[in-house]
């Protein structure tokens, strides 16, 4: 069925987005219930709720520019101060409870495939696919799709079931840290320290987005050195990747790892970045407006995560393989939580694992950023692109041992 706005409505549904991500930060400042939610959550529910209405489309090329170029530029400008000598401490805990987390998906592959084995056809087929997004993003996802031939009608169903789930568990995510049992059982110094600033800092009825995301001083300059920088940077870091692609292309297993791995541009925006940022610290310090800026670019990023989750189309085509995937991931979640209390690992860090298991690097750093988790962003995208490797490891195990 055709929705009220088209995918060529190219003005109107960019109109739509950029307005969906700004009234989920002006909620998120200004209403308590709107900040615990999360303004990244709201950016994602209000286009959930358009596309599943039928008002805008679950796909157009809009959407995919905003995965494109608007998630490349935000990455380099929120890693502005990522002053590596400060994160590596932070980014060797994160591998840990990321490599926990991602066991868990492996798993619950296994499980889900011996539940519903019997209900889905070719189900041998559809748990690399899972298992692999579910490590590293949907760039795994792709990936063993390929590898096992999957036919196009199923692989659109699990794609949407993905996004589905996926826009859901970001909820649950964001939920988390304010939960009696999390405050009970788990450690919250992130929360806990917004919490601090928010009650002897603020002066009025300011939510702690509003206190966190206060006024600054900002010039032309700061602007277009933020804006003009992380151009260079994706710019150095695209044609690098492609190059890099382009010499490993050999078709066996060793050379399309490396490829992969090396050949991939978020890797290489955030490496680039951080080298930028670590040899010239006290300039980039001193620019002011980088992070305001890639983060609302960020709540775009959001606001298209919720847009292709059509849920009327999983009923119609296989409300199984929603089930198939909300085992995966839940067991995912109670697996984190399970073994990140066991290892003393905090909730934040635990939910940025789960999320770049779950959603990849630019979720997991996108929910660091709307969470306020400063310390975590770097970490969060460091973990998530090894996802990228991991997952497809894990992809083509469970497939060699389910074939």
């Amino acid at each position: 069925m055709n929705s009220l706005i088209s995918a060529e409505s190219t003005w109107i549904l960019w109109a739509i987005l950029v307005s969906s991500a700004a009234l989920a930060i002006v909620l998120e400042q200004k209403y308590k219930w709107a900040n615990k939610v999360t303004g990244c959550i709201l950016a994602l529910l209000f286009m959930l709720i358009l596309s599943n209405l039928n008002i805008i489309p679950t796909q157009s090329k809009v959407y995919d520019c905003v995965w494109d170029y608007v998630v490349p530029l935000a990455v380099p400008m929120l890693l502005f101060h990522a002053n590596i000598k400060k994160i590596w401490k932070g980014s060797g805990r994160m591998l840990l409870i990321y490599f926990i987390s991602s066991l868990g998906t492996l798993i619950g592959g296994f499980i889900s495939y011996i539940i519903l084995k019997g209900f889905i056809n070719n189900l041998n087929d559809l748990v690399p696919m899972f298992v692999g997004t579910y490590t590293g993003g949907s760039v795994n996802f792709v990936a063993m799709s390929t590898m096992y031939n999957v036919a196009g009608d199923i692989t659109s169903a699990a794609l949407v079931a993905d996004n589905l789930l996926m826009a859901l568990y970001f909820f649950v995510l964001a939920s988390l840290p304010v939960m009696v049992f999390i405050k009970k059982f788990y450690k919250r110094p992130y929360e806990e320290k917004l919490e601090k600033l928010s009650e002897s800092e603020r002066s009025n009825n300011d939510t702690m987005a509003a206190k966190y995301w206060g006024a600054k001083n900002i010039s032309l300059k700061d602007i277009a050195l933020t804006v003009s920088i992380a151009f260079v940077i994706v710019a150095i870091s695209d044609k690098l990747a492609f190059l890099i692609q382009g010499f490993f292309s050999e078709e066996n297993a060793l050379s399309k790892i490396i490829g992969g791995f090396f050949g991939n541009k978020y890797l290489l925006i955030t490496t680039f970045t951080m080298i930028l940022s670590s040899t010239f610290s006290d300039k980039m310090e001193k620019i002011q407006g980088a992070q305001e800026i890639g983060t609302f670019l960020i709540y775009i990023f959001f606001a298209v995560i919720g847009s292709p989750a059509s849920i009327s189309l999983i009923i119609k085509k296989s409300p199984l393989l929603l089930v198939f995937a909300l085992i995966i991931v839940v067991f995912n979640l109670i697996w984190s939580l399970l073994w990140g209390k066991i290892f003393k690992f905090t909730i934040e860090e635990i939910i940025i694992a789960s999320n770049a298991n779950i959603g990849g690097p630019t979720t997991a750093a996108a929910m660091a950023v709307s969470k306020g988790w400063e310390d975590l962003i770097v970490p969060a995208l460091l973990v998530g692109t090894l996802g990228y490797v991991i997952g497809n490891y894990y992809g083509i195990l469970t497939g060699i041992i389910l074939h």
